[in-house]
């Protein structure tokens, strides 16, 4: 039985997490935390010193200024912590790596396993196609925050991992006036309307082109893969986990 704490539950994704969070007969308990207290039907906190201690885990989607007093108490309460928020500055993601040492940390730029599985197939292509260009192109909702997303990241890293030399990431190209460069992965973010998430990776070759794309229909199944991992964590030692370790990759 899991205690939970949304941390940014305000928030549409936190919404989207606390509906699916009801629906599990694993979680008996939910609060939330969020500066913004809104109107729901559980405990939700504004200041850690009143939030309570009998929490399982706590899965974060906010902002990433959240970090600072989010990990001070987790750690505090040796409470593992799912962190589902994107646009860390290197700083912040040291952060989060140091404390990991002292509780569970999952940490992942997108929490669909459909997403973990398309990051194995484009490093698996990357080996087999490394002569190819590559390109990455990202579509969300008019109201996303970061570009390119934490997703994006995500396979481009993936993609260096499956080349024999790592490529730098070029993103966009509005202030170049010279043609692609080889050893490059181009980054291209798209903003607009209500979508969801959509990711496509393509491997250019002369005369064919080779696309993994991801759709996300819904915010669901990143609430889904958070208590997901969740369940995961609280069975876990101190360190730095991800949805490979989940998967079992």
């Amino acid at each position: 039985m899991i205690n939970l704490m949304i941390c940014g539950v305000g928030g549409k994704m936190g919404k989207t997490l606390l509906d699916a969070a009801k629906q599990d007969k694993d979680i008996v308990k939910i609060v939330g935390f969020d500066k913004f207290k809104s109107q729901l039907d559980i405990p939700v906190f504004d200041n850690y010193k009143d939030a309570p201690k009998d929490i399982n885990c706590i899965i974060d989607f906010s902002r990433p200024d959240a970090i600072y007093g989010l990990l001070n108490y987790a750690k505090a309460n040796r409470i593992p912590l799912v962190i589902a928020t994107t646009g860390y500055s290197d700083e912040q993601q040291e952060l989060i790596t140091q404390a990991s040492k002292d509780i569970p940390i999952f940490f992942s730029g997108n929490m669909s396993l459909g997403v973990s599985v398309m990051c194995e197939l484009v490093k698996l292509a990357a080996s087999k196609l490394a002569d190819f260009d590559i390109e990455i192109v990202e579509t969300h909702h008019n109201q996303k925050v970061d570009a390119p997303s934490g997703t994006a990241i995500m396979l481009a890293q993936s993609v260096n991992q499956g080349l024999p030399r790592p490529r730098h990431l070029t993103f966009g190209r509005h202030s170049s006036n010279q043609k692609r460069e080889k050893e490059e992965i181009g980054m291209h973010s798209l903003r607009g309307g209500t979508v969801v998430g959509e990711h496509t990776v393509s491997f250019f070759g002369g005369d064919e082109v080779i696309s993994i794309k991801h759709t996300a229909q819904s915010k669901t199944i990143f609430a889904l893969g958070a208590i997901k991992a969740a369940k995961f964590l609280i069975n876990q030692s101190n360190g730095l986990y991800s949805m490979k370790d989940l998967l079992s990759i």
